[in-house]
C-alpha cells in the first residue's frame, strides 16, 4: 500500500495542470501508512462512519510552492477517515477546491505549513478532537463541524452550524458565526458493508442543524446499491452515458478526463451523479458539459468542469431556462463541483455555472478562470461570468469565484442566500476602458444582485484585487439594490500587489482598499 501511495504522489506532487487523476479507497479497517495527498487525488474511507477506517500515521497536504506557500495547493480531498496523526497534529495546508468531509482527527489540525501563505478552505461534517489552527489562512468556511478549540484568524472566517465556534466577533477577530445551518443535504458517499456489498449513501435533508451527522455511528439517509449506477470510464462517450441515464441508471464517473462532444443530460428525479478522483468533464465541441432537467432531488457531486478551446455557452446548467417548479421538499444539490477556464490550455466559456432551478443547494464550489498556467490571458481564456443564479430560494455554502471578466456572480433569483464568499477579481484587465461596466463605473462588481431582486441575504464576504496593470480600478466589490430585505453581513475588501484599488465595499459604502498603505475596509451590516 505504501508503495502505491508513494507512486501516486510522485506523479501528483507538482502536477497542477496534469492529466492524471487518482482515487484511493480504503475498506474498513486499520492502516499504518503515511499518505501525502497531491493534486487530483481523493482519499475516501468506505465505512458507514469515519471511525470504521482508521489511519495511524500521517495524512497530509503540503505546500506545493516554495517557502511554505500553499496558495496553489488545489484539487485534493480527504473524506470518511479517522486519523491518529504522528506527533499529535495533522497538517492540511491547502487553498481552494480541497474538500475535507466526514473526517475524525484524533488530535490537532493545522491549516497551513509553518505559517506560509494559504488561501483555503473547507471543513464540513467533521470532528477534530483537539485544536484547529487556521494560522495564516486568508479565509475559511467551517460548516457542521466540531472541535475542542479553534485558533487563528485573518480576513474572513465563517462558521455555520458549528457547536463550539471560537470566541470573538466581527470585525476583530473577523469571525462570522451563524448558529445553525438552515438547510443541507450532506454529500453522497460510497460504502462497503460487512458482507462486501457496495452502495452509495444519500444523506437525508436536514434543517436548522449543528454539528456532525454520524454521532450515532452512521449518517441517516437512504442507500442505493452500486449496481444501480453506471460506472463510467474516460473512454465512454456522452451519448453512451446518456443512454444509461435514460434507462434509469445513476452515474459514477471514475478518475480521468472525459472529452464531451454533447452535454451529459440528467433528466430523472433523484438521479445521483458522482465523480471520484476529480473526474473531469471537458467539452470539446462548444456545448455545455452537463445539463439537468427541472426535477426534484437531482444530486451532482465530486466533479471538475474544464472549459474547452471551442467556446461553450455554459459548462453546467441546472434546470432549463424559465423553470418554475418548487423543489423545497426535495432540493437539487451540488457538492464539491469545481470549474476551471484555462491553465491546462486555452479554454473559453460564457458562464461556468448557471442555476435556473428553484431551491438548489450549492455545497462548496470553486469557479476559477485561471490566472496562471497555459492558455492564460485577457484574450485567451475567456469567461464572462462564474455563476449566474436565475432560480429562486437558491442557497450557497462556500462560494469561491475568481478572475472572470465581468460579474463573478450575477444573482437574478429571489430569496437567495450565501454563507461565505471568496473572490479575487481578474488580475489582467489591460486598461480601464476595457474594464468598464457602465458610464462612470470601473469594472464589474464581484457579487452583483440584480436590480429587480427584492430579497437576498449573505454572510461573510471577502473580495480581493491583484491588478497587474497600472491605472485599473474597481468601483464596487458588491453591487446590490437598496431594499430592506436585501441584507449583507460582514463584507471586506483588500488590494494586493502594488496597483489599483477597490473604491467601495458595497455600492458606495466602505472606504477604498488601496495597496499603499494596505488596509482591509469592512462593512459590518448593509443596509
Amino acid at each position: 500500500m505504501q508503495q502505491q501511495i508513494d507512486k501516486i504522489y510522485a506523479v501528483q506532487l507538482h502536477n497542477e495542470f496534469g492529466t492524471e487523476r487518482n482515487a484511493i479507497l480504503f475498506l474498513p479497517g486499520e492502516y499504518h501508512v503515511d499518505i501525502p495527498v497531491g493534486f487530483y487525488t481523493s482519499l475516501t474511507g468506505l465505512g458507514a462512519s469515519p471511525d470504521a477506517v482508521h489511519i495511524i500515521g500521517n495524512v497530509h497536504a503540503d505546500a506545493s510552492l516554495p517557502h511554505n506557500n500553499a496558495t496553489c495547493t488545489f484539487w485534493r480531498a480527504a473524506e470518511g477517515l479517522s486519523v491518529t496523526p504522528t506527533g499529535g497534529t495533522m497538517q492540511w495546508a491547502v487553498s481552494q477546491a480541497v474538500p475535507f468531509r466526514r473526517m475524525h482527527i484524533l488530535g490537532n489540525l493545522v491549516l497551513h505549513q509553518n505559517h506560509g501563505w494559504a488561501s483555503g478552505g473547507w471543513i464540513s461534517d467533521s470532528l477534530i478532537d483537539g485544536t484547529v489552527d487556521s494560522g495564516s489562512q486568508q479565509q475559511w468556511l467551517s460548516r457542521n463541524a466540531e472541535w475542542a478549540n479553534w485558533t487563528g484568524s485573518n480576513w474572513n472566517m465563517v462558521f455555520v452550524g458549528v457547536n463550539h465556534p471560537p470566541t470573538g466577533d466581527w470585525p476583530s477577530p473577523p469571525f462570522t458565526k451563524v448558529a445553525a445551518t438552515p438547510i443541507i443535504r450532506e454529500k453522497p458517499f460510497l460504502q462497503v458493508d460487512s458482507r462486501g456489498r457496495w452502495s452509495v449513501v444519500i444523506p437525508e435533508l436536514r434543517t436548522n442543524t449543528t454539528g456532525i451527522t454520524w454521532h450515532g455511528g452512521s449518517t441517516p439517509g437512504r442507500t442505493i446499491p452500486l449496481d444501480r449506477f453506471y460506472i463510467a470510464h474516460p473512454a465512454d462517450t456522452a451519448a453512451a452515458i446518456n443512454a444509461e441515464l435514460a434507462h434509469g441508471k445513476n452515474l459514477l464517473l471514475t478518475p480521468g478526463i472525459y472529452a464531451i462532444t454533447e452535454p451529459i443530460q440528467v433528466t430523472r428525479s433523484n438521479t445521483v451523479v458522482m465523480g471520484i478522483g476529480f473526474a473531469t468533464l471537458k467539452p470539446v465541441s462548444g456545448t455545455a458539459a452537463m445539463t439537468t432537467s427541472d426535477a426534484d432531488g437531482i444530486i451532482l457531486s465530486g466533479l471538475l468542469f474544464d472549459a474547452g478551446e471551442m467556446k461553450s455557452p455554459v459548462l453546467l446548467e441546472v434546470g432549463p431556462e424559465g423553470g418554475h417548479t418548487n423543489h423545497a421538499k426535495n432540493p437539487l444539490s451540488l457538492h464539491d463541483i469545481f470549474f476551471r477556464v484555462g491553465g491546462a490550455g486555452v479554454g473559453s466559456v460564457e458562464a461556468n455555472l448557471r442555476i435556473n432551478a428553484n431551491d438548489t443547494l450549492i455545497d462548496h464550489t470553486w469557479i476559477w478562470r485561471a490566472d496562471h498556467g497555459n492558455g492564460v490571458g485577457w484574450d485567451q481564456n475567456l469567461s464572462a461570468n462564474g455563476l449566474i443564479v436565475n432560480g429562486d430560494r437558491v442557497t450557497a455554502y462556500g462560494l469561491f469565484v475568481e478572475h472572470h471578466q465581468q460579474y463573478q456572480v450575477l444573482w437574478n433569483g429571489e430569496a437567495g442566500r450565501t454563507y461565505f464568499y471568496q473572490s479575487e477579481i481578474p488580475y489582467d484587465p489591460p486598461d480601464q476602458p476595457g474594464f468598464t461596466s457602465a458610464a462612470g463605473v470601473n469594472g464589474w462588481a464581484s457579487y452583483k444582485v440584480a436590480d429587480k431582486v427584492t430579497t437576498h441575504e449573505a454572510w461573510g464576504l471577502g473580495v480581493y484585487s491583484v491588478f497587474r496593470k497600472p491605472d485599473v480600478a474597481l468601483t464596487r466589490a458588491i453591487e446590490v439594490p437598496v431594499k430592506q430585505a436585501v441584507r449583507f453581513h460582514h463584507a471586506m475588501t483588500i488590494a494586493l500587489d502594488d496597483k489599483g484599488e477597490i473604491t467601495h465595499v458595497i455600492n458606495d459604502i466602505g472606504e477604498a482598499a488601496k495597496p499603499k498603505p494596505r488596509s482591509t475596509p469592512r462593512v459590518t451590516e448593509f443596509p
